[in-house]
């Protein structure tokens, strides 16, 4: 039997990929080694008031249902931690004033602690059974094991859950602009092709506007490099209140920024104007930076009606850029009309 243990807690070891499915192997042989009704793992909440049973194995009469939620201080575990007691075969000549154990019908009881890495107690390991039973040395003793194993497996996990969430913060810092806030270049490729292919599944055409902001080098020799940063942080900001969850709004870089959408409207050209002036009120206006007012003229926009079906993000943002040096040009010949006359 030892031998048949030994083998099943190294298949446990190697197969389970979850708490549960190991703990529960490891419940069903304890029950073996034990042979108590139940045994059951539990866990301590952060302030030390409650106990709560986290998975049970019941095979007879007496039933430690999972779920169940104690007080701390009235559960027997907290007792044989206390007094050093880890077993007994007469609860209630013991402890009988414990209601929990009245409640279950407790009557021989074994217990030992999980601890966690940093020496925190997560919980304990149990068995217990409504008739008076002796706890063999060897049960005692896979009882620790068991424990012990049950501690590295949540040490484990703790340490997968560490490791996902480094790397979901330096993928959130590698795809966002440090500057803006803004999703960066790399997001912005990133992101692209989902909001494609989304398009796609919905059969909505794409509006997608390049900006390239007009005077971005003027503000920054008349008013210093912190001034500039400053404006590009609240073009950032005008920006995100225009789009909308699913866009993709990013800045590629220097004084150029992206905002791609679903367009939703049957009317072509009625759509990419509207998205065009929407745009253009928006950055347009007052600035308050550093204490100074800046009156910005606008912004170059370059702003495409796109199919998915047939373009790429890369055509796309070609096109969108090609529209913005259009629009550039525009806006350079108008000024110069309005400067000559």
């Amino acid at each position: 039997m030892k031998e048949n243990l030994i083998e099943r807690i190294s298949t446990a070891l190697g197969s389970e990929k979850t708490l549960e499915g190991f703990v529960r192997q490891l419940l069903e042989m304890l029950e073996l080694v034990t042979e108590m009704e139940s045994t059951y793992l539990t866990h301590i909440d952060a302030d030390g008031i409650r106990q709560h049973v986290v998975y049970a194995r019941n095979s007879k009469t007496m039933q430690i249902p999972e779920g169940l939620s104690v007080p701390w201080e009235d559960t027997l575990c907290k007792r044989a931690l206390d007094e050093g007691r880890r077993f007994t075969c007469d609860v209630p000549a013991i402890w009988g004033d414990s209601e929990a154990a009245k409640a279950l019908g407790i009557t021989t009881y074994v217990s030992t602690p999980v601890m966690l890495g940093d020496g925190a107690l997560y919980g304990t390991l149990c068995a217990a059974s409504s008739q008076a039973q002796q706890l063999s040395e060897r049960a005692e003793q896979m009882l620790n094991l068991f424990a012990e194993l049950i501690s590295q497996y949540i040490r484990k996990e703790q340490l997968l859950e560490e490791l996902q969430e480094a790397n979901a913060m330096l993928t959130a810092v590698s795809f966002t602009d440090e500057l803006t806030g803004l999703p960066n270049r790399r997001a912005v490729f990133a992101h692209l092709p989902k909001l494609f292919a989304h398009a796609r599944n919905t059969t909505h055409p794409l509006l997608m506007a390049f900006i390239d902001l007009d005077g971005f080098k003027q503000i920054n020799d008349r008013y210093g490099h912190k001034t500039g940063d400053e404006f590009l942080q609240a073009i950032g900001e005008r920006l995100k209140e225009l789009a909308h969850e699913d866009d993709v709004l990013g800045r590629l870089g220097g004084d150029e920024f992206i905002i791609a959408t679903l367009d939703v409207s049957d009317a072509q050209t009625a759509s990419v104007t509207a998205f065009k002036n929407r745009l253009s009120a928006r950055l347009i206006g007052s600035y308050y930076l550093s204490g100074t007012k800046i009156d910005y003229a606008g912004a170059s926009i370059g702003i495409i009606h796109v199919d998915p079906s047939v373009s790429t993000p890369d055509s796309a943002l070609h096109d969108a850029d090609a529209a913005m040096y259009e629009d550039k040009g525009r806006r350079k010949q108008h000024q110069a009309c309005s400067q000559a006359l």
